[in-house]
């Protein structure tokens, strides 16, 4: 199967006839920043940098403008071939991590400060962390944070990681109760798949849901316009920009709500809750 291909199921290309393209809802996205690409046109509402400080715009590693693609792309540099799943909604990125893909906690809690003081100007509903720690020191100040916006409202989606198959080898903060984790479906045989799995030092079971994140093509910030990643980087935002669809469906939904329907939607793949959670994510189902 072609790499085109792989996305059948989640892009539309006919973006201009689709119901819902996540029109009014704001997105941030805690990752290496974002690169201006054609796809994202007017629709980068805000920018901020904890990494250097910069006001304009910019990624200097390519893994934020990919998965901010996923998102909320709206596949006008490649006539609608590559097109995210919400091509309507507002995208804020913010800068935590740096050319190498690297930063520190810190700047995940101080983002996530940010984005509690600024959710209403920026309608911010969703925050995708397709980040997370590899270290085994207490990322307790970590998980508060990210729960602590949860508690305001806001609907946190976070990658289960790239350190599987071992048990236990869910990632922070995607490793929080409350947030919406995510794995990678076709990243999570038994023995070979690197999809992050549970359960948490908590003993509770991860990930939540599954969607594919193999070789997944979306915006690059290089001269050629697309490229193909791999990981639960890549899987998060598809089920980010399945949530934008349906907050713009019904803006009323709760956090609660919205993880429900994830729940009653997804297909079960038949593996254990520790490597599907509910199963696989289900964008027409999760709409209806």
């Amino acid at each position: 199967m072609d790499k085109a291909k792989r996305t059948i199921d989640y892009w539309c290309h006919d973006t201009n006839n689709r119901l819902y393209q996540g029109k009014g809802v704001g997105v941030a996205v805690l990752d290496t920043g974002i690169f201006p690409h054609i796809d994202f046109r007017n629709r980068i509402t805000a920018f901020q940098d904890f990494i250097h400080g910069k006001v304009t715009p910019y990624d200097d590693n390519g893994h934020g403008t990919h998965v901010a693609g996923i998102i909320g792309g709206d596949g006008k540099g490649s006539r609608g071939k590559y097109c995210g799943i919400a091509p309507g909604c507002s995208l804020i990125p913010i800068k935590v991590l740096d050319e190498k893909g690297n930063g520190k906690k810190e700047y995940v809690i101080n983002a996530m400060q940010w984005i509690k003081e600024y959710k209403e100007l920026y309608h911010i509903r969703i925050v995708n962390i397709s980040v997370g720690t590899t270290t085994q020191e207490d990322n307790s100040d970590l998980i508060r944070a990210v729960e602590d916006a949860w508690d305001t409202g806001l609907v946190i989606v976070a990658a289960a990681g790239n350190l599987g198959p071992h048990r236990g080898s869910i990632t922070a903060p995607g490793c929080s109760k409350k947030v919406i984790t995510v794995g990678a479906s076709d990243m999570i045989l038994k023995n070979q798949g690197i999809s992050g799995r549970g359960p948490t030092r908590d003993c509770i079971s991860k990930p939540d849901i599954v969607a594919p994140g193999n070789e997944i093509i979306s915006c690059s910030n290089q001269k050629s316009p697309y490229a193909a990643k791999s990981g639960t980087s890549m899987a998060t935002p598809i089920v980010t920009g399945g949530i934008a669809l349906l907050l713009e469906k019904h803006p009323e939904y709760s956090n609660v709500d919205v993880k429900r329907k994830l729940k009653v939607s997804a297909k079960d793949l038949g593996y254990p809750h520790n490597l599907q959670g509910w199963g696989l994510f289900q964008l027409q189902r999760f709409l209806q």
